[in-house]
């Protein structure tokens, strides 16, 4: 079945109402990281399911006969496919049970059990989940729903085109996450056929980057490999979606996982919007490649925001230790009163907040009458960082970082 224009403007007339028309906004302290002319983010993060995944799975679920619907629907999904089928079918009273691969964030399986699903968790990754779902649906005549590779599915994801040009027909580029290819697949053909000039770059995981042009995409990862972004974690591309991303995307990149996450983090810190690693991967791609975006209006598809808690915090804590405003020193101190109150004093003066002590006598290959102190402080910066450790050595005790940081220069 080909797909047009006309079906995805169909798509967008059918949806109309029942999936949030999320706004296109000015990244406005994105684009003051980058050269580019302006910076668009389609905020798909802010659909109800927390991601773009609602649009399709609305339209395709539209498309089920009665009978269809009273037997139920069955699918597979890392997570926010999940949360798009659970959503409408949900609304739709159509049964659904949702194959999730073991190792999906607990937040996206909890979200999608809290929207009427039945959630089972099988197989390392998308392909083993997906052998099951099937074999579910033949067991119990249930409608398999793909997650990309499906007309319906990416005519619905189309829409995201259409909004972002409607709003912004100025765009140069437009950047979009690819896992399977259907989000792809469906901006590309409907921008392009409102504007042949516009530019399409996929981005992909470095780990599951199947569709890379230069240098040739490798062969296909096994399944356990990890990465943040796992909405594009996607061992193989579609049957129906390759050939379309080959027609109507100009580029298809990769970036790697130090990448994706410092997009997340710079997502939440200077724009205020959080982002899974999918979502962030765009971002992650002209922070890799700034020039190629040179004076470029930009749009990115900022695809879905189901991170989960505690990922998120940890590299929102990361990211401060990179930044030299979170770090570990190891201080050398003689092993008598009132040296501790004397150190902690010290970094006081200058500006540190102390955030944990650990005094090390027996454990350290130090002489008998001395200690180390491994203290965990706040900074503003590195320089005001570097500036804490010479006035700690100034003082006669011998300090050095630990770990690895930008503040160390590693």
């Amino acid at each position: 079945m080909s797909i047009t224009l006309a079906d995805i403007q169909s798509a967008a007339e059918s949806i109309a109402g029942a999936v949030i028309r999320t706004p296109s906004v000015e990244a406005r302290a994105l684009a003051g990281q980058l050269p580019v002319a302006s910076l668009v983010a389609k905020l798909e993060n802010l659909q109800l399911s927390g991601s773009f995944k609602a649009r399709g799975a609305l339209v395709r679920l539209q498309a089920l006969s009665e009978d269809e619907r009273r037997r139920g629907i069955v699918a597979m999904s890392a997570g926010n496919h999940a949360q798009g089928v659970a959503l409408h079918a949900q609304r739709l009273g159509i049964p659904a049970t949702i194959v999730m691969p073991r190792q999906t964030p607990f937040t996206k399986v909890e979200r999608t059990q809290a929207l009427g699903a039945t959630v089972v968790l099988e197989g390392e990754g998308l392909a083993e989940a997906g052998s099951h779902a099937q074999a579910l649906a033949e067991a119990h005549g249930y409608t398999f729903i793909h997650p990309y590779d499906d007309p319906r599915i990416i005519a619905g994801q189309g829409t995201i085109g259409l909004e972002m040009l409607a709003d912004h027909p100025e765009l140069d580029i437009l950047v979009v996450p690819v896992g399977g290819g259907g989000l792809i697949s469906g901006i590309a053909l409907a921008a392009k056929a409102l504007n042949p000039a516009i530019q399409i770059i996929g981005v992909q995981a470095v780990a599951y980057a199947t569709m890379v042009r230069r240098p040739p995409a490798h062969s296909f990862p096994p399944a356990s490999v990890q990465t943040l972004a796992e909405g594009i974690a996607v061992k193989r591309p579609g049957g129906l979606t390759k050939p379309l991303i080959e027609q109507w995307v100009d580029d298809v990149v990769s970036v790697d996982e130090t990448g994706i996450e410092r997009a997340v983090e710079l997502l939440v810190e200077r724009q205020k919007l959080v982002v899974e690693g999918a979502g962030a991967a765009p971002l992650a791609a002209m922070l890799a490649d700034p020039d190629r975006f040179g004076g470029r209006k930009v749009g990115m598809v900022v695809s879905g925001g189901n991170i989960d808690n505690r990922l998120l915090a940890s590299i929102l804590m990361r990211g401060l230790v990179r930044a030299g405003r979170l770090a570990r020193l190891r201080i050398e101190i003689s092993d008598a009163p009132g040296t501790l109150a004397k150190v902690s004093s010290l970094i006081g003066a200058n500006g540190g907040n102390i955030l944990e002590v650990y005094h090390q006598r027996l454990f350290q290959d130090v002489p008998v009458k001395y200690a180390e102190l491994d203290v965990v402080v706040e900074a503003t910066d590195t320089d005001h960082l570097h500036a804490m450790i010479e006035a700690l050595i100034g003082a006669g005790y011998a300090t050095r970082l630990l770990g690895s940081s930008a503040a160390d220069g590693s």
